[in-house]
């Protein structure tokens, strides 16, 4: 918010150290200082230029001579205007604001910014973020909604960090498993097909987890068991032998019933207010790969172990000059000429980083996949792609319920919809409780609007790596860290401003603030440089961490301090104003989690 005051402030400082003899030093970046009566920002710039000046062969120890250069630095800058001083602090040079002026320009930056404050300047740099891929033949459960939220709440979060930004998704929908499917239906169930989208999506599902079970060895089967079981096995792999060879009416079920998943997801995409640019399809990957195997082979990267009856493989430690071993022996092609997950995700990122122009690749796949990642971006580097130094694994760890683990193959998943129609249900009952006086239409929106929004929030509340048991208890709940208590604090600015009526468009704080007043003014000033730090990290806990932070000042502030019946005018005026900008970027931040800001409940 103050950058162009801080800019020039740096330039004189770069200044003064050229002057000294100072060779050149890093970016000066600029840390707040804890509150204290005033609002302050530091620099350590000087330890790194004695440090500098050590590393050229002067002899100096370095936080002596850091010291007295942040005195020369200090007494060079002054006061410059909107700040009361500048103090040398050890290697530290610290600037504090005017508290007056610093509070007002954040408030008024805040309130009038509207949905773009905290937007960072546009960075000339596209990233690419790839998510909500569940393989097709599936349905969408309660662990496919983390991958799906991650991911856009990602997006939403680099966008507006200022990264040109593309929505990619790459269902899975081809092998085995999916032809499995397929064979199942044409054998027992072809011409049937229930009727609705999400019926034709369960239903699918259905059928591939009986047809495992047929093809699964179970223990202690009998004799005429096991040869029934290996005759289905025999079956759906020339299924698979046809599909790949390209069989009409393989491809043609293969199509139909793709379609039936591929409508799901849509349909609950646009439930979670999620737009992907544009679909990759792993069967449309599969002929490209082949290619990409030659021309790895032909630049020396692979290694041809077919005519020893071996598949193709990149020896990747050996490759990259490595003693101990790390990214190990990736399999390419196997013996039979067939390609593998790592094949087609080479050639998905050749396409990326080529037709697209990508310069950032963000995969959001769950931590199981750490090491394949790993392998994919190291064969890029390889291979001679910049870009590989900027791809990203996003890992994020499995979602249950209490009652344990789920498995699409033993057919005990817990669906999205129905985890997302129980939300809505049990807030419901608590919005007909605790404001009766909403219409039907009201309470139908606001229990979607908090429904959704608690799911989302229990996903993106904890870091991305770790495993979350899904409460409904805890989720739902209006207090701590959830979704309706943050949701609530944007309700009660709301209806603050709206019996104010009017809202001033400037407000003065040139008077004694209160510690809330203190909290919310600080927290509000960090906005923009949370965005930026949750975007660079690829982090979305950060936002959710910052925006429950943000409604929890706001709920002690609400409940300490007077805001229509504020002890004066001035007072009133500018506590209005800082609601209006509470209020602001509350939303901002809930619209990155995907999540929608009430405006009753």
């Amino acid at each position: 918010m103050f950058d162009q005051e801080l800019n020039a402030i740096a330039g004189t400082i770069a200044a003064s150290l050229a002057e000294l003899g100072i060779p050149d030093v890093s970016e000066i970046k600029w840390q707040p200082t804890p509150f204290a009566g005033q609002w302050g920002v530091g620099t350590n710039i000087c330890f790194q230029a004695a440090a500098a000046e050590a590393r050229s062969g002067k002899k100096v120890s370095v936080p002596a001579r850091a010291q007295e250069l942040a005195a020369l630095v200090a007494d060079k800058i002054g006061a410059p205007p909107g700040f009361t001083r500048v103090v040398a602090d050890k290697a530290y040079v610290n600037l504090y604001f005017d508290t007056a002026t610093f509070a007002a320009r954040v408030v008024n930056e805040a309130a009038s910014g509207g949905p773009d404050f905290g937007r960072g300047a546009p960075r000339g740099e596209r990233v690419m973020v790839e998510y909500a891929q569940p393989n097709t033949h599936h349905s969408f459960h309660i662990g496919h909604a983390r991958n799906a939220i991650l991911g856009e709440v990602l997006a939403r979060i680099v966008e507006f960090a200022g990264f040109d930004t593309v929505r990619a998704s790459y269902p899975g929908d081809m092998g085995l498993t999916v032809i499995t499917c397929v064979w199942a239906y044409a054998r027992f169930y072809k011409g049937q097909e229930p009727q609705g989208v999400h019926e034709r999506g369960r239903w699918i599902a259905k059928v591939y987890h009986e047809a495992h079970k047929l093809v699964t060895a179970k223990e202690g089967e009998r004799p005429e068991e096991q040869a029934q079981r290996e005759a289905y096995d025999a079956e759906r792999r020339e299924w698979n032998r046809r599909w790949d060879a390209g069989d009409p009416e393989v491809r043609e079920l293969w199509r139909t019933t793709r379609q039936w998943s591929l409508d799901e997801l849509a349909d609950i995409l646009r439930t979670l207010d999620i737009k992907i640019d544009v679909f990759f399809y792993e069967s449309e990957a599969d002929e490209p790969s082949k290619g990409i195997v030659d021309e790895l082979l032909a630049r020396g990267i692979a290694v041809d172990e077919r005519a020893e009856g071996g598949p193709v493989i990149v020896k990747i430690d050996e490759k990259l000059g490595l003693k101990k071993e790390k990214y190990r022996t990736a399999v390419i092609l196997r013996s039979d000429g067939t390609t593998l997950y790592l094949t087609k995700d080479l050639a998905l990122a050749k396409q990326k980083f080529e037709q697209y122009h990508v310069e950032r690749s963000i995969y959001v796949v769950d931590v199981r996949q750490s090491l394949h990642f790993q392998q994919a971006f190291k064969i890029l580097e390889l291979w001679g792609f910049p870009q590989a130094a900027k791809c990203y694994h996003l890992a994020y760890g499995t979602v249950s319920l209490p009652e344990g683990a789920m498995s699409s193959r033993k057919g005990n998943v817990i669906f999205f919809t129905d985890v997302a129609d129980e939300a809505y249900r049990r807030v419901q009952a608590v919005i007909a409780e605790k404001n009766p006086g909403l219409t039907p239409e009201q309470r139908d929106e606001v229990s979607r609007q908090i429904g959704l929004g608690a799911i989302a929030y229990t996903m993106l509340s904890v870091d991305n790596t770790k495993d979350i048991v899904f409460d409904w208890d805890s989720a739902l709940s209006f207090d701590g860290q959830t979704a309706p208590y943050i949701q609530n604090a944007h309700v009660r600015a709301n209806s603050i401003l709206r019996k104010a009526g009017a809202v001033p468009r400037e407000a003065s704080f040139d008077y004694p603030l209160t510690a809330h007043e203190v909290e919310l003014i600080d927290l509000l000033s960090r906005f923009p440089a949370v965005v930026q730090q949750a975007a660079l990290e690829y982090k979305p806990l950060h936002m959710a961490t910052y925006v429950y932070e943000l409604a929890r000042a706001f709920h002690s502030f609400y409940h300490a301090a007077q805001v229509l019946a504020a002890e004066s005018e001035q007072i009133k005026n500018a506590r209005l104003r800082l609601v209006a900008a509470t209020r602001q970027t509350l939303a901002n931040g809930l619209r990155l989690l995907d999540i929608q800001a009430p405006e009753v409940m």
